[in-house]
This record gives C-alpha cells, structure tokens and sequence, in this order.
C-alpha cells in the first residue's frame, strides 16, 4: 500500500512537473513568428530597360522603359512605374503599331500586360485608340479594356465606348457598350481632352 501510494504521488508530481516544463517553456515571440510564416518577396530593379520579343524566330515587339521592378512571388511580374513605350512589328519586321504608357505591369505566367494612366497606342496609318487602362494579351495579339476608350481614325472619325477589343493592327476594332452620339467628326489638330 505504501508502495502504491509513493507510486501513485511520484507519477503526479512527474506528471505536473513535466506539464509545468511544456506550458513555461512554449514562448514564441511575435516577431520570431512573423519573421518565419511572412511571405518573402525577391525584387529586381534594372534601369534604361530595351526588350526584344520575338515568336518562331520572328521579332514582334521592341520595348522600352526608364525603370523595371520585377517581382518574384506567388506571380512572377515586372511592373514598369515610370513609363513604357512599345513597338509592336508585322511579319516583315515594319513596324505596326505603337504604344506609350505611364504606368504598366506585365505577368509572365499569363503573358499578358496590364497598361494605365494615359495609354495611347497608335497604328501604321495613323488610327489613334486613348484610354485609362488597357491590357495586352500576347498569345491573342488582342488589345482589350473594360472601361471608356475613345478610337479616332484618321479621317478624324471618333468613335467613344465602353468596353473595347481590337486586333494589334487595329484592323478590327469592337465597344461593347457604344455611348450615345457616339460618332464625331473632328476636324481639329489636336485630340479633344
């Protein structure tokens, strides 16, 4: 019995001491726990960018820009803050169409480019398309735009819309939702603000 008794005690005292050992040893600091589980972000800067992009041997794109970051995370993107300034080719290395951006973003998993502030892309002949925002796809070749735009040809034609998809060349040019009067003769040097 008195065995019983000693053994009964000692496996409660080991049993509250090792319970007091666990709940007095588990600190973890906020910023040690932060430190592990915050998710880590690599970045790249380069300055006085020139790209080159070219498909099945053939160059489509030439752009510039004053600043890239380029990020590394769950997307991998490169974000161009200051501006950007695109040459788009056809299949005889002419070039086709321009853009110039304030602002863009491209996603390098998607290749797709998200262009706003100011976006102003131009063609061979002169066609002007302005927007906020605009993205590029470039499997498709396609420009599209949920938000207003506004398309001047070059017989000074303005077409405003909302929600806009056009071919790189801008040989075909489509609004989902075309605002009222939407067809203006403009016959001035300079684009209406």
């Amino acid at each position: 019995m008195i065995n019983t008794n000693f053994n009964r005690n000692f496996f409660y005292t080991a049993a509250l001491l090792i319970g007091c050992f666990f709940v007095l040893s588990c600190e973890n600091d906020e910023r040690t726990i932060r430190t592990w589980t915050d998710k880590v972000v690599l970045k790249e800067e380069a300055i006085n960018i020139e790209s080159l992009l070219s498909q099945d041997g053939k160059l489509k794109a030439k752009m510039t820009a004053p600043l890239m970051q380029r990020y590394f995370g769950d997307t991998i993107y490169a974000e161009f803050p200051k501006s950007l300034h695109c040459d788009f080719f056809d299949d005889s290395a002419r070039i086709e169409t321009w853009l110039d951006s304030r602002k863009g973003k491209y996603f390098e998993n998607l290749n797709k480019v998200y262009l706003w502030d100011s976006v102003v892309v131009i063609n061979r002949t002169g066609d002007t398309l302005k927007c906020k925002d605009l993205w590029w796809d470039q499997n498709t070749k396609l420009f599209y735009s949920d938000n207003y735009a506004e398309y001047l040809t070059k017989d000074k034609k303005i077409y405003p819309g909302k929600g806009l998809e056009a071919t790189q060349d801008f040989s075909r040019v489509t609004f989902r939702e075309i605002l009222p009067n939407s067809t203006i003769i403009y016959s001035g040097n300079d684009f209406p603000k």
